[in-house]
């Protein structure tokens, strides 16, 4: 199976949906209190968000999903920097609406996402990056099991033009057996 293709993945906490225009309310009013988040990417407008993940799918960069929790959109996530030929893809472009973050839905999609892409499309290598400012993701990159490969320094421009260091993580096919038991007993909790 190939990374970029759509597909639906659920578990009892979470149900990752291909993205569709349809779910533009409900991610406009999760978006809602994550206005602190200078360090890291909230849409300012949903529906052209969406529309951009969209574009990145068609040219085979992402595979964008939506993030469903008792149906209602609650965030997004992809596949994205989708390096087919060499099976590795990162997981990012990923936000979540305040109301579900400290839940157990970031670690369900991480899960799901993991073991479609080892499992399923035979990865070699499954990518983690966050802002260094944003402790908060890169504590629960950490607490997926995903190890620290370095940091990105002066790695991008923020939209209000200020120098990202890249923080990147990564989880080797060797390794997916521990993190999926790690993951496994964190959501059965």
């Amino acid at each position: 199976m190939l990374l970029t293709e759509p597909i639906e993945l659920a578990d009892d906490h979470v149900r990752l949906v291909p993205l569709a225009t349809d779910h533009a309310d409900d991610l406009a009013r999760a978006t809602a209190g994550l206005e602190y988040a200078w360090y890291t990417s909230v849409p300012a407008s949903v529906p052209d968000d969406i529309s951009q993940r969209l574009t990145w799918r068609d040219e085979g960069h992402m595979n964008p999903f939506a993030v469903l929790r008792d149906g209602v959109a609650v965030g997004m996530t992809t596949f994205c920097n989708i390096d087919q030929p060499n099976r590795r893809v990162e997981i990012g472009h990923t936000w979540l609406s305040p109301a579900v973050q400290r839940t157990a839905v970031n670690t369900a999609a991480k899960r799901l996402l993991l073991a479609h892409a080892f499992e399923a499309c035979d990865a070699i290598a499954v990518e983690f990056r966050t802002s260094w400012h944003n402790r908060q993701s890169r504590a629960a990159i950490e607490r997926l099991g995903a190890k620290q490969d370095g940091v990105l320094r002066n790695h991008r421009l923020g939209p209000n033009g200020t120098l990202r260091d890249t923080v990147v993580y990564s989880v080797l096919p060797h390794e997916w057996p521990a993190v999926k038991l790690g993951l496994d007993a964190r959501l059965a909790r």
